[in-house]
This record gives structure tokens, sequence and C-alpha cells, in this order.
């Protein structure tokens, strides 16, 4: 099978990357499924990219339908070790504005009842997540909005939402009064999945509107978002480069040993479906 070391999840308006060259796309199953749509492979910068486009080509999946452990496996399957997911987010702080980019380092739930983990079946496991992004691809992102001379703000809160609808303005006030930057609809669950797939993972959210709490703006609207985001499209494949020109070779984070001390279960407990099914993910920590 194809493979690649660096994955780029594509939200609301980022459907393709066209900049990647030797281009094929791998159809890919899991045990929990289909991934939102063909992996499309490349090389850009002389390393191996997969792209998933997160809601499909032509925008087909709510964010309550997305099948995050599939999207996340598919790239484990890959051989991918590094995720950079580009999203498009509400800004809750003036100085946020919109045409902006932001590198959250923790997330809020919001969410209700979305499945956040490989785990279950009769395997237990508990990884560590104080610190959900990648320090290391923070700095790499950094850099390389700086390199592209884009505005990017480094860390902040991303609520993560249920969705569809937008926000109301008494919910929209108060994610602001308990001091959160952005809003959106996707990206922790795949920040968890991503953990316990032991991949390094980074959001980078692109801010299209203001939410609906700023007195001076029009309430959020899907033509707003997604006029913003065709505008930011250069953009991202800007910072896209220069992140993977950037990319050091080695990883150096904890991510790659997420699991670790995380698998609480019995060995001999496990049962052998289970161990089966997630063999790509916990085969180095499970003998036989």
């Amino acid at each position: 099978m194809a493979q690649a070391d660096i994955g780029v999840i594509g939200g609301s308006g980022l459907y393709s990357l066209p900049d990647l060259e030797n281009v094929e796309e791998v159809t890919l199953e899991t045990p929990w499924g289909a991934p939102s749509d063909a992996y499309v492979l490349g090389t850009l910068q002389g390393k191996r990219l997969a792209f998933l486009a997160r809601h499909g080509r032509g925008h087909r999946i709510l964010p309550t339908e997305l099948n995050f452990r599939a999207n996340i496996f598919g790239f484990k399957k890959l051989g991918v070790e590094r995720i950079l997911s580009f999203s498009a987010v509400g800004s809750l702080r003036e100085d946020r504005p919109p045409m902006d980019f932001v590198l959250p380092d923790q997330f809020f739930d919001r969410t209700r009842g979305r499945v956040s983990t490989f785990f279950g079946e009769g395997l237990v496991a508990h990884i560590a997540f104080a610190d959900p992004i990648c320090p290391t691809l923070l700095d790499v992102l950094e850099t390389a909005c700086r390199a592209a001379r884009v505005s990017a703000h480094r860390g902040g809160t991303y609520v993560c939402m249920e969705g569809p609808a937008f926000s109301t303005k008494a919910e929209s006030h108060v994610y602001r009064s308990w001091g959160m930057d952005i809003i959106g609809m996707t990206n922790l669950q795949e920040a968890k999945l991503a953990r316990e797939a032991e991949l390094c993972y980074v959001t980078i959210a692109m801010v299209t509107d203001y939410d609906c709490w700023h007195p001076e703006h029009d309430t959020v609207t899907v033509e707003m978002v997604i006029s913003n985001l065709v505008k930011n499209s250069e953009n991202a494949n800007k910072v896209l480069r220069c992140a993977v020109e950037a990319m050091p070779t080695a990883r150096h984070c904890r991510c790659g040993s997420a699991l670790a001390a995380a698998i609480i279960t019995d060995r001999s407990k496990i049962p052998p479906q289970t161990r089966q099914k997630l063999e790509l993910l916990i085969g180095k920590y499970i003998t036989s």
C-alpha cells in the first residue's frame, strides 16, 4: 500500500491541495467503516502527504455524522505520523479577526455523545490529554505562518460545539465569558483519536467570522464562511508548503508513545477479536 509521512485534513472550503505532485488516490476500509473520502496521496517539498477532505469532496457529511475513527485510523494505516488539520472557526475575540489563523493549544468539549475513542469492547486505555496539541507541530506551524506572512496567533482554546446550527447569541456570550478564543465543530474528536493512535496533531484554525456575539458584524452565514475560506485557501497552501519544508524528520515529542502507560486492562483478559481489531495501535505493547 502507498505510504505517507504527513497527513493533512481539509475542512470547509479546502477540498484539495493543488500543489501536490505525483498524485494518486487510495480508498481504505477500516474496522469502523469507510473514511470521509478517498485519501489523496502526493509529494510536496520532497515529502509524502496524504490529504483527506474531512466532509468529503462536495461537502456531504455533517460534523455529527463524521466517522472520526475511520478517518484517523486510515491515516495510521498509511504510515502517517503527523496530522495537520485545517479548519474553519468562528472567533470569540475582537483581536482574532476574520482571515487570521489561530493555532490553539487547548480544547473545550460541548459536543453530546460523540464517540472519541478507539477503545472499549474489553480493552480499557486512558491517554494523557492535558496538552492535546503536539508542541513540536505548534512550533513548526507558528514558524510556517510567519514565513508565509500570514497573520497567526499561537495558543488559545477551541470550543468544540455540536452543530450543525451555529451558536445562539446567549451561547456565544457565555463562551466569551469563560475565556474561550475560537469555536468550531470537529477538531476535538480528531485530536483525541490522533493521540490514541500516537500521531502528532495540530489544528490550523482559519477564522471566517465573529460567531454571532459581535454587535458590528452580521450574523454568521454559510455564504460568509465559504467566502472567507476561499480567500484563505491560498494562505492555507502557503502555510502548508512552509510547514512541510520545515518539518523535522525525527519525532522527539511524547505523542509517539502515548499508549505506553495508558492501557490498564490485563493483557490476558483482552478479547481476541478486540486484540485483532486494534493490532495496528496496540501491537507493540501487547505481547502474546
